[in-house]
């Protein structure tokens, strides 16, 4: 525990120094939740229209926001105050959100101890380097400014019990996450197959009792979050708030999945259809200014409901809850867990950009396993980390973001290539739980000791070499060459560029879970 706490307090340091840079309005979001959570009574939480940044995540959240601003209040009150907090700056106000968001991240700290305290040290450390220096928790929690990592962490300590057999505590805490933010859903379908058949299956009497047990144990989280709103009368209000499906499709239009290619596709028809002289009415939703409202951005193709996506998730989801159904193993559940978040941020409603650390931070626990394993996380963790890079716009945080870039690229291959040396790579295949390790050797197809140490091939460097081309193009030969005319074509390529790695991504878990041999 001492020399993960090594790890923490340099990546702290790190934090301290980035106070005093970018944020983006997500800075001044939770700055009002604290005015609205501290300022209103809990009644008034979910329907208050003060600011346009209105409070859209679940109760736990609002309370762990009316938690802090006990303290922020007593730092400084205009923090708190619903009307002259209104897009205040000052330093009290951004020092005490930064270090909010550096102290939470405790919570990732004990996730990530839960995960590694029985494995050997040299994996460990891995684990360390991956999760507790991601560059693109960083970028999005410690610059842009969100709470992942606190988030992650639950995630992370849900997962551990799980892998250990402890079911029932697993379930608790994800649970709690929902609670938290509900877009983590996204894995409920896997969490409710998995613990129905590894903690509840197995003879009427005893399935009945556990499976009333884990109900009642969910039932009693859920009431404790939702229970005072549902008391006062606004838990539709609350769900509104929650799902607001009339935001559109894409929330941004250069996040990097699946229906990125169904807007280039439909752009595309809709122009060549124009050219032979058919008359193809121009959408009212721009996809050129990044945001997408209410209207769709559709001219040729099939209109995208929130019910087409869900089923596109489930479907996509299909092989693993197979897998999960026919063998419960807990060797497994992190790998299945993970496939889910990539299935969400690929075909999900609305999906932030940002969500593609769901799925990135949980594969560095799976990235250990072999080295397969590896190189498809070295691959679509440095993706995943430039897709972030627009979030980050201004000129002073240029660097920051590259050199970040640049040093987990460098720390990641070094990592690697002393956990996979030559005649090591056979070691590296058994599942990072001792008593699970059987089982998660057979369960990787992809674990054959192989004798090169840590490589990646020649498609996977020439995919990355492409990504040098694209920053090259959008940070100095666009401007150079169009000056401000087509602003949208930079971001357009990373979000398609980006688009295909984790599109990459997504078929190779899949290939992975598919050919994953049944006990």
């Amino acid at each position: 525990m001492s020399d993960l706490l090594w790890f923490f307090a340099i990546a702290t340091c790190l934090k301290l120094l980035l106070i005093p840079s970018y944020h983006s309005t997500d800075f001044e979001v939770h700055r009002h939740w604290l005015a609205l959570t501290h300022s209103l009574p809990l009644s008034q939480w979910y329907s208050d229209e003060t600011s346009p940044w209105t409070l859209d995540y679940p109760p736990f959240f609002a309370y762990f926001e009316r938690f802090l601003s006990i303290f922020a209040n007593l730092i400084d009150p205009q923090i708190v105050h619903l009307q002259k907090g209104l897009e205040y700056s000052s330093n009290s106000v951004v020092f005490f959100q930064r270090i909010t968001v550096i102290l939470s991240d405790s919570c990732l700290l004990y996730g990530v101890y839960r995960f590694t305290k029985d494995l050997d040290s040299r994996r460990r450390i891995l684990i360390w380097v991956l999760v507790i220096w991601s560059p693109m928790l960083v970028i999005v929690d410690h610059l842009h400014f969100q709470y992942n990592g606190f988030l992650l962490g639950i995630l992370l300590i849900s997962l551990s019990y799980l892998e250990e057999g402890k079911d029932l505590i697993g379930g608790f805490f994800f649970a709690v996450l929902l609670c938290f933010k509900h877009l983590f859903a996204v894995a409920a379908p896997v969490y409710f197959v998995y613990l129905l058949r590894h903690y509840c299956w197995g003879g009427l009497v005893r399935g009945f009792r556990r499976l009333s047990v884990m109900g009642a144990l969910v039932v009693a989280v859920f009431a404790a979050a939702y229970g005072p709103f549902v008391y006062h009368g606004q838990i539709q209000q609350v769900l509104r708030r929650m799902f607001p499906f009339g935001r559109g499709l894409c929330h941004a239009y250069w996040a990097p999945n699946f229906w990125v290619f169904y807007i280039i596709l439909d752009k595309g028809l809709a122009f060549f259809l124009r050219k032979l002289g058919f008359a193809i009415q121009t959408p009212a939703a721009s996809f050129t200014g990044g945001l997408v409202g209410d209207s769709s951005p559709f001219a040729i193709l099939p209109q995208i409901t929130p019910l087409a996506t869900f089923t596109m998730v489930l479907l996509a989801l299909s092989p693993c809850l197979i897998k999960a159904w026919k063998e419960p193993r807990p060797g497994m559940i992190t790998r299945w867990v993970t496939y889910a978040y990539t299935c969400g941020f690929l075909f999900g409603w609305h999906v932030h950009e940002k969500a593609s650390l769901h799925f990135v931070i949980p594969l560095a626990i799976v990235a250990v396993q072999s080295l397969e394993d590896a190189r498809h996380y070295f691959l679509v963790s440095i993706v995943s980390c430039y897709s972030l890079f627009p979030l980050l716009f201004e000129a002073q945080e240029y660097p920051i973001k590259v050199l970040l870039l640049l040093l987990h690229s460098i720390v990641m291959w070094l990592a690697f290539s002393a956990q996979f040396t030559k005649g090591e790579e056979s070691k590296a295949t058994a599942h990072m739980k001792k008593k699970d390790s059987k089982v998660a050797l057979k369960g990787n197809p992809n674990g054959a000791a192989k004798k090169e140490g840590f490589f990646i091939g020649g498609v996977e460097k020439s995919y990355l070499v492409g990504l040098l081309v694209v920053e090259i193009w959008g940070q100095f030969l666009h401007p150079l060459i169009f000056g401000d005319k087509l602003p949208f074509v930079p971001l357009m390529l990373i979000s398609i560029y980006c688009g295909l790695g984790i599109m990459y991504s997504w078929i190779w878990q899949l290939r992975c879970i598919i050919r994953s041999p049944d006990l």
